[in-house]
């Protein structure tokens, strides 16, 4: 199929056939500065021509997310230069847990943390991954707006130390981000979060929740495992320098 590739927007790229839309390319910034491109076309040679009209506009490096399960599109990025940058493995998570805070920490539920302490808590975290491991490693909707409803925290001494980001799908929330600070780590305050928001979700009647982490960060994964997590997926980011 041959279609005429329209650049509509600074974002959006439109491909006509006869008429209609058949094809949409979008490229994000995302709030660490990278730009992640996507294509949805109803056939490989329109993709092909998004795909073309798109890379021959847009500043290097350039990325993309794929399920790693999707050989013909991983194959089409791959063929115009994409490659591998890292792999998140998807997780389904039990929500049935038990287990309490280490001695002298508190647990705040979802929606209950104040918004400056959290505020204050999620800046010293970024620091602390952006000198070690760096943002570029993080999931996208962790680097989002702020919402102290859709995070618990962990506290001690009065101080905010841990947090739990919760992506509130309706049939199986997705736990986005766990992170504590690096002077209270090694604790079991991390376990201690994820078990809450865990048994809450149990509580409303919902068996599993999901979980992405990143296949080289080990403790994240032992976590994950050790609450009987299993792996239904994968996701490849992909790069074109």
């Amino acid at each position: 199929m041959t279609s005429v590739i329209t650049q509509v927007s600074e974002r959006h790229w439109h491909a006509l056939g006869d008429d209609q839309v058949v094809g949409r390319g979008e490229v994000s910034r995302r709030p660490d500065g990278r730009s992640f491109v996507s294509i949805d076309a109803w056939h490989d040679t329109v993709f092909d021509q998004i795909a073309g009209a798109m890379l021959a506009n847009l500043p290097k490096p350039l990325y993309t997310v794929v399920d790693e399960q999707d050989l013909d599109l991983l194959t089409r990025w791959e063929g115009f230069g994409f490659g591998p940058r890292r792999r998140e493995w998807e997780y389904v998570v039990p929500t049935d847990q038990s287990g309490g805070a280490p001695p002298g920490v508190t647990i705040l539920a979802v929606g209950e943390p104040e918004a400056g302490p959290l505020r204050e808590l999620d800046r010293i975290i970024r620091d602390e991954v952006e000198a070690t491991i760096g943002w570029h490693d993080m999931p996208a909707e962790v680097m989002s707006v702020l919402d102290p409803s859709r995070y618990a925290v962990a506290v001690h001494a009065g101080v905010y130390v841990g947090l739990i980001r919760v992506i509130p799908l309706p049939r199986q929330p997705r736990i986005g981000l766990v992170a504590v600070r690096a002077s209270h780590r090694r604790r079991g305050i991390a376990r201690a979060l994820l078990t809450d928001v865990l048994g809450a979700a149990h509580q409303r009647g919902v068996t599993t929740a999901s979980a992405e982490v990143n296949q080289s960060n080990k403790a994240a994964l032992a976590l994950v495992e050790g609450l009987g997590g299993r792996r239904a997926g994968s996701n490849l980011e992909l790069v074109l320098r």
